[in-house]
């Protein structure tokens, strides 16, 4: 089903996107966004979403709809497809980070420069209530605010961790 929110956005929502698991063993809370724009991305999204779900390191809690939206940054490239996946995690937020970054290239992606197009980008938004500001990682995702990508999609979200999250990063 596809829902056209306005003349750039669109939301999508298919079998895994949005998605929602109770009854969960690992410790963690995080939020994480999602996006691309080379090739088959929602489908990319897809063997993402399967991939997480054997992972032993991670369990789905829930995921967002799709939002196809206008790039931002580098202008002169296509839409991109973004969603959030909520997710509980044995990682402490750097190992997490590192296992981002292995998934990335896993599906592809190539870091040419800053906002260029991409195959998949996985971001962390929130992790539990941490305030982190590393050389690797800022926690809570220093955009998040600003970005449709983000904000659209998570007000389609039902867990209350992200509502109380939200309230506590938008004082």
């Amino acid at each position: 089903m596809i829902k056209k929110l306005d003349k750039n956005n669109r939301l999508y929502f298919s079998r895994y996107y949005p998605y929602r698991k109770i009854g969960l063993r690992l410790k963690y809370r995080v939020l994480l966004g999602i996006g691309g724009n080379i090739g088959d991305v929602r489908r990319r999204f897809n063997h993402l979403f399967v991939f997480l779900r054997k992972s032993p390191y991670i369990e789905i809690v829930e995921t967002a709809p799709i939002l196809k939206n206008p790039p931002f940054g580098y202008l002169n490239q296509s839409y991109f497809y973004n969603s959030l996946i909520y997710i509980k995690t044995s990682f402490r937020p750097k190992a997490l980070l590192r296992y981002i970054l292995h998934l990335e290239k896993k599906f592809g992606r190539r870091r040419s420069f800053q906002d260029a197009p991409r195959t998949l980008d996985i971001d962390m938004i929130f992790y539990e209530d941490i305030n982190m500001n590393s050389k690797e990682l800022i926690l809570p995702h220093p955009s998040w605010r600003e970005r449709a990508s983000v904000l659209i999609p998570m007000s389609y979200m039902k867990s209350p961790y992200l509502k109380d999250s939200y309230k506590k990063v938008k004082k």
